[in-house]
């Protein structure tokens, strides 16, 4: 029974990652943000710490794109989060997006979770860019939050 799952897992997986387009709808679904998903947003002292890094990350994952724009990405909260003094942490985060970010997993928090599974990696179209552009637009009037800021 577990080598018929395995193989259907590894089969599932490689014809996802052959195909150029996601096979469900392209409609893209408002941003949301669970800040650190399952990981801290902060140490005991200093709860949000690197919050604020962990919603810019999901900006990045909740739009998607190349395979490239989310190592870009991965690196990037790396990088904000050794910048609140927090190395170490930093690279378990990196260690920990690179395993389980991947838009093959039907997860809440995968690359490119905005848009319905599976979306793969690939260049995001004018009409994909001009929904998140409107979507993120729509969710700034909306926000107290702003992770921009």
């Amino acid at each position: 029974m577990r080598l018929s799952c395995l193989l259907y897992l590894t089969v599932s997986c490689t014809i996802l990652s052959l195909s150029p387009q996601p096979i469900l709808g392209s409609e893209l679904a408002p941003f949301t943000s669970d800040g650190c998903s399952s990981f801290p947003n902060g140490t005991l002292k200093q709860k949000n710490l690197w919050l604020k890094c962990c919603q810019i990350h999901d900006k990045a994952y909740w739009q998607g794109g190349t395979r490239q724009q989310r190592l870009d990405s991965d690196k990037a909260l790396k990088s904000c989060v050794a910048n609140t003094g927090n190395p170490e942490i930093a690279k378990l985060m990196l260690t920990g997006v690179r395993v389980g970010g991947s838009p093959y997993w039907p997860t809440s928090f995968r690359w490119g979770y905005g848009w319905k599974f599976p979306k793969t990696y690939g260049k995001l179209t004018i009409e994909e860019e001009n929904q998140i552009e409107h979507a993120w637009s729509v969710y700034l009037s909306n926000s107290d939050i702003n992770p921009q800021k």
